[in-house]
């Protein structure tokens, strides 16, 4: 009846409110030994936390470190590649050949054809003017042309025009080699009563270069150095070879002017700069010395500064310029005058030509190679620039500052760098201050050498006189006691022994 008599009793029923479950609740005691159990557990997850974010900042940091030294190593392997690329030299002097000028057939009024047509034999060889350019060609080609010429002395203007055409424009290799093989026979030729109704001037020289699509070299630098150009025209062997034959022969020819011939030393060295012509070398070499020995002395003095001034003006400020100096390989005087003026005159190029002589070297020795900002391609440059520049035995020895400074730039940039200095083109800079020192240093200790000998083949001469009068003094002095032999003993060995003693040096001196 209690249940029925409060139906909405809901207390009972709900366990939360039970008296018995929160009584057993209550009696639950947690123990010491737990707690420490939870804080040790959760002070090793604090630690384990710690030890994993500080792996986490240590892993970044060797990421970072790694990140930096294959940055720092790109840095170098791109430095190294620019190296190679700077080490690079060339330029395409020519581009697409242009259309060559009508091939000259004056052959059939050649007075040389048509005394071959007048004579008695032609009715077995039947020449007639159809026929008779292809029987010069023969004699040409066979070399029989050249040597009826020089027998005959004279070579008619028909056939110079022709075979000078030939050796310009001839797509025929044989024909264009034959043809320049007579032009050298008839200009080198001793005979001197020869004439030659018409000579090639350098206006159709020129024009040769300009179908050759030779180009000039370009004030801005090496722009088409990596353009696709046809390259030079085959006949181009042809043309050095007659330029260097008209050059050799000034005593009886006076072929170019002054003037002309300058811009074909300019020509000429140019032409080194084109890897396609690396295979002329030789001929290139031959055409230079000839060419530069076209003048005269009173000539020389000033095309030479003009050669030297275009050069300087034309070569880019690049490897190329080391290469267009080295190229005038020339051990006589002018060849030394002229690498020495081109040299200098590209070396005060880069400093706006505002510096000159000791004060060129002021500047260089002013460059801290120790400078990590230090551009060690320039200063390559500046090292072989200078050495071809001071190469000149006179100019040192005229100007002693000069020599002085030129050895403290020397021991600068020895003392500034290492051979294990890996920034771009250290080792170049390196290798090449080494080998111009112990070079200067040799013919310094050789000079130094050579004036101790003088000195001392100077004591010995006035010590040799010396002993001389001191020996004849004393003869005179113990003359009137000449019948003691103990004196005349003691005079005559007196001067045996100061011979003997000067006579060492003597023979040494000689010797040397």
């Amino acid at each position: 009846m209690a249940e029925e008599d409060y139906p909405f009793d809901f207390e009972s029923e709900d366990p939360t409110i039970n008296s018995s479950v929160l009584t057993k609740k209550r009696k639950k005691v947690i123990g010491l030994d737990e707690l420490l159990a939870d804080f040790y557990k959760e002070k090793s997850k604090v630690v384990e936390k710690e030890s994993k974010r500080a792996k986490g900042t240590k892993r970044k940091i060797l990421h970072e470190e790694q990140d930096s030294k294959e940055a720092s190593l790109a840095k170098l392997m791109k430095e190294m590649s620019g190296e190679e690329e700077n080490s690079q030299w060339g330029i395409h002097l020519f581009q697409d050949q242009n259309s060559p000028p009508s091939p000259v057939s004056a052959l059939k009024s050649c007075g040389l054809l048509k005394s071959f047509m007048n004579n008695e034999l032609n009715s077995l060889v039947k020449l007639s003017s159809e026929n008779g350019g292809s029987f010069i060609e023969g004699l040409l080609e066979s070399g029989w042309l050249s040597k009826l010429l020089l027998t005959c002395g004279h070579v008619e203007e028909s056939i110079a025009a022709w075979t000078f055409n030939l050796v310009l424009y001839s797509s025929k290799e044989k024909l264009r080699t034959s043809a320049c093989d007579f032009w050298c026979a008839i200009l080198s030729s001793e005979k001197e009563l020869i004439k030659i109704d018409w000579f090639p001037s350098y206006s159709e020289l020129r024009k040769a270069l300009e179908v050759y699509g030779f180009l000039c070299l370009p004030n801005t630098g090496a722009a088409n150095a990596h353009s696709s150009c046809r390259g030079p025209a085959q006949n181009i062997r042809s043309w050095i070879k007659f330029v260097t034959a008209s050059c050799q022969v000034r005593s009886k020819w006076s072929v170019f002017s002054t003037s002309e011939a300058e811009e074909l030393v300019e020509v000429i060295i140019c032409f080194f700069l084109d890897r396609q012509l690396q295979g002329l070398s030789v001929l290139l070499y031959e055409c230079t010395q000839a060419v530069i020995n076209y003048f005269t002395d009173k000539e020389w003095e000033a095309s030479c500064e003009k050669i030297a001034k275009s050069l300087a003006c034309r070569v880019p400020k690049d490897l190329n310029c080391i290469r267009i100096v080295e190229c005038i390989s020339g051990v006589n005087d002018r060849s030394k005058h002229l690498r020495s003026a081109v040299a200098y005159q590209i070396l005060i190029g880069f400093f706006d030509y505002k510096a000159a002589h000791d004060e060129v070297l002021r500047l260089l020795i002013a460059i801290s190679l120790k400078d990590k900002n230090c551009d060690l391609f320039k200063m390559y440059i500046y090292l072989v620039l200078t050495e071809n520049w001071l190469s000149s035995k006179k100019l040192l020895e005229d100007n002693p500052v000069l020599k002085e400074m030129y050895g403290l730039y020397l021991r600068n940039c020895s003392c500034q760098i290492s051979s294990t200095d890996l920034r771009s083109f250290a080792s170049k800079v390196f290798g090449r201050m080494h080998v111009v020192r112990s070079l200067v240093t040799n013919l310094m200790n050789f000079y130094m050498n050579v004036l101790w000998m003088r000195i001392l083949w100077s004591l010995v001469i006035l010590f040799r006189v010396a002993s001389t009068y001191c020996s004849f003094i004393l003869g005179n002095l113990c003359r009137p006691f000449w019948s003691c032999f103990a004196v005349r003993i003691f005079c005559l060995s007196t001067s045996k022994v100061i011979g003997t003693w000067c006579l060492p040096g003597s023979w040494v001196m000689a010797v040397f």
